[in-house]
């Protein structure tokens, strides 16, 4: 038998412990709530790089993009803000490209940002960036990409604007690696990714820092031409370390060992030699600094 004043402290203990519970599945229900009243807009005051949404429409074998950005920065840190209407072949669409860039290429490589290029005869390139979109004044903060803080937004933009931006003016590791792919499931991503685009400025979408990010995008566009292609894997929640998915699963064409191919494949030196070459992307392509 238990002393008295220890029953008592028990029952007492009990009482406590059932009212914390309680009030903690008050608490969760009440942020839930308040979690389930935010919904995602398009009509916010977007930053600039942000502020416009692609759209597509497709012809037969030709798409007109409207609103493809370009922009370009000057020496003196200006930036020219431009946006362009663009017309594309599906049927010259011929290569596919992973651009990663690493944000602390001498520390952890988790935090990065991995979007697609895609390579047409002739030399044309057009990239495609899924994106958190923000508003003005905002930065980018991967825990508050938990909450619903971003929408998402697909940039459509000239290859050299999206790969300048941060291989040139932010201190990012970019690489850009040769995808192993066939032309016709290149059109077929292509098309893909901008339907998808399209729906966005119909329906928008919350970003989330690890359920639907730049590089879990990137996969379910994948497995939606090719089901399964690209399996679950932690490593499109840390997108620095998605290169070394690609490579086990056959996806990257190149025969040579990831750490080679990634000295290969970094472009920031030659992005900042031909920054504002006529060939820009095939200047980038030429590895001359292997």
């Amino acid at each position: 038998m238990l002393p008295a004043d220890m029953n008592s402290a028990g029952s007492r203990f009990g009482r406590i412990l059932k009212r914390c519970t309680v009030f903690a599945a008050i608490a969760l229900i009440a942020v839930a709530l308040v979690f389930a009243l935010i919904r995602p807009s398009n009509e916010r005051d977007w930053a600039p790089e942000h502020a416009r949404l692609p759209r597509a429409e497709f012809d037969g074998d030709l798409v007109r993009v409207h609103d493809v950005r370009d922009f370009r920065q000057a020496p003196d840190g200006s930036v020219a803000r431009r946006y362009a209407d663009r017309i594309y072949d599906l049927g010259r669409l011929e290569t596919l490209w992973y651009a990663l860039a690493v944000f602390d290429g001498e520390g952890w490589r988790g935090p990065a940002h991995g979007f697609f290029s895609f390579g047409f005869a002739g030399g044309e390139c057009v990239a495609i960036s899924v994106e958190a979109r923000k508003e003005v004044g905002e930065t980018y903060s991967w825990w508050r990409g938990l909450f619903r803080k971003y929408e998402l937004i697909y940039v459509v933009g000239d290859e050299r604007d999206l790969l300048l931006t941060r291989a040139v003016h932010r201190p990012d590791v970019v690489y850009l690696f040769p995808v192993a792919a066939t032309p016709e499931k290149i059109r077929e991503l292509f098309v893909d990714m901008l339907a998808r685009a399209n729906a966005l400025r119909e329906t928008p979408e919350f970003y989330n820092t690890l359920t639907d990010n730049c590089t879990s995008r990137l996969r379910d566009h994948v497995n939606a031409i090719a089901p399964g292609r690209i399996p679950p894997s932690w490593k499109t929640a840390l997108p620095g370390y998605s290169d070394e998915l690609m490579e086990s699963l056959g996806l990257l064409n190149s025969a040579l060992p990831l750490e080679e191919a990634r000295r290969r494949y970094m472009i920031n030196d030659r992005a900042r030699r031909h920054a504002n070459a006529a060939d820009f992307s095939q200047a980038i392509r030429r590895h001359e600094t292997p």
